[in-house]
């Protein structure tokens, strides 16, 4: 396997960067780590830019769930780059041939950059049926087991901006072995190599960029051999997998991602799969993460909750485009409260966490205030939680499109706040109001 890695590592040295006109440009670096920028000339043309610390628009095949372009557009606060899974597309791949023009085309996606990724970060993807040459996506009908030649045939077909490579990520579980781990090390690298030479004789996807995937589990040495060994090849930038909630706890994430990051180099953005949590993100940006998925609103959306974390760090939160709690739900918020079953220790990705409130519970049903007090989205400035909790105990649809419009404006407000944060050198005011530690 390694003899194979360095065959194709030869051949790439004498070919050009895959999607060389992608720029990172950082214009501060807190504590050595955080990082505050922008990536530029990214899309084919060149003609968009993403700031970061950010996040990508998560979509179900190119649709935010519950909403339509037009409800979607109405937010502020929107990311330039729309993510889309391989894992949603892949069993719809005769169409899109047939359709010829692209998925940004085919789903009606306009001035918009499209990252297209292996997985979902929200859905669950069985594990198990991983070999050395296949990888294998579920979706809607079931599952698709994906070579190298049919991963990028795919990739021809999406015509995406940038693409994660196909990466063996099965090593996430606890427990596993150090020798499953290597292979998935030697897996990823050998799929990276393999995508990029066939990425080369593309011409449907010249100037797009490439990925390549960080494995390496819960091994530190695994994990420094993965960057190493990806950084060296002509990528535009790196995925860090087998991080996402539930796989280890967040002082050992920090600690290797820290690590990761260390090897990586500065001019190159890292996007970490499977991190949505504030307290996480946080975290995570200050161990040198740029960007995230943006699946986490529509967790709390499907679990009938609406986001309800403070994060204004300055005086005014509401000429600052902030949004407030009041008191009392400070109090639930500080004594967990605002969801009975949230912990914030918690692993799995399915439960409530403390940064939301049920409006599913019956307190609800008599109280006339918008879901966050001082939020300018549609349904806080137009809606009670009252009105949003009977839509919801009646199962009318309009709940869903209601909660998504809050959350995904809170959310991506959220890493607004992050940035402004970084630029004004208050991450540890950030850190604690998220939390809730900080006395008024």
């Amino acid at each position: 396997m390694l003899s194979t890695i360095t065959r194709y590592s030869a051949k790439l040295n004498i070919l050009m960067m895959a999607g060389s006109r992608m720029k990172l440009e950082l214009s501060k670096v807190v504590q050595g780590r955080c990082r505050l920028g922008q990536l530029k000339e990214i899309g084919r043309m060149g003609q968009h830019s993403l700031d970061i610390p950010g996040c990508l628009l998560y979509t179900h095949l190119g649709s935010v769930p519950h909403l339509t372009q037009d409800t979607l557009h109405t937010l502020s606060s929107l990311p330039t780059a729309t993510q889309v899974t391989l894992s949603n597309i892949a069993e719809h791949q005769e169409v899109l041939d047939e359709f010829k023009g692209g998925f940004k085309t085919f789903a009606g996606l306009h001035d918009t950059v499209l990252y297209c990724s292996l997985h979902d970060s929200a859905a669950h993807s069985p594990t198990g049926h991983t070999t050395n040459k296949t990888v294998s996506v579920w979706g809607s009908g079931g599952r698709t087991e994906l070579t190298v030649a049919k991963f990028m045939a795919l990739q021809r077909t999406v015509q995406p901006d940038w693409y994660q490579a196909m990466a063996d990520g099965e090593t996430w579980q606890t427990g596993t072995s150090r020798k499953r781990v290597r292979k998935s090390v030697d897996r990823s690298l050998a799929h990276l190599d393999e995508c990029l030479m066939v990425h080369q004789k593309s011409q449907e996807l010249d100037g797009v960029s490439v990925f390549g995937v960080v494995e390496g589990g819960d091994i530190l040495e695994e994990r420094l051999r993965s960057a190493r060994e990806t950084a060296k090849r002509p990528v535009a930038g790196f995925c860090l997998d087998g991080f996402q909630t539930g796989a280890m706890d967040q002082a050992l994430r920090s600690q290797l991602i820290a690590a990761v990051t260390e090897e990586l180099p500065e001019d190159k953005p890292r996007l970490l799969q499977g991190v949505g949590r504030p307290d996480e993100v946080l975290a995570c940006v200050e161990a040198g993460v740029d960007l995230f998925e943006g699946f986490f609103p529509f967790q709390a959306t499907e679990r009938g909750c609406a986001l309800c974390f403070r994060f204004d760090v300055t005086p005014d939160p509401e000429s600052a485009g902030r949004a407030r709690l009041t008191v009392a739900d400070e109090e639930r918020h500080a004594a967990g409260e605002t969801q009975p079953n949230g912990d914030l220790n918690c692993d799995d990705q399915t439960h409530m966490t403390r940064f939301e409130m049920d409006l599913k519970d019956k307190r609800h049903q008599d109280d006339f205030r918008p879901l966050v007090e001082g939020c300018g989205c549609y349904c806080c400035r137009n809606h009670q939680r009252a009105y949003v909790h009977h839509l919801l105990v009646t199962n009318e649809l309009l709940a869903g499109v209601l909660l998504m419009i809050h959350n995904t404006s809170h959310y991506h407000s959220f890493f607004r706040a992050v940035r402004d944060a970084l630029a004004n050198d208050k991450m540890d005011l950030l850190r604690r109001r998220v939390l809730g530690t900080v006395k008024e």
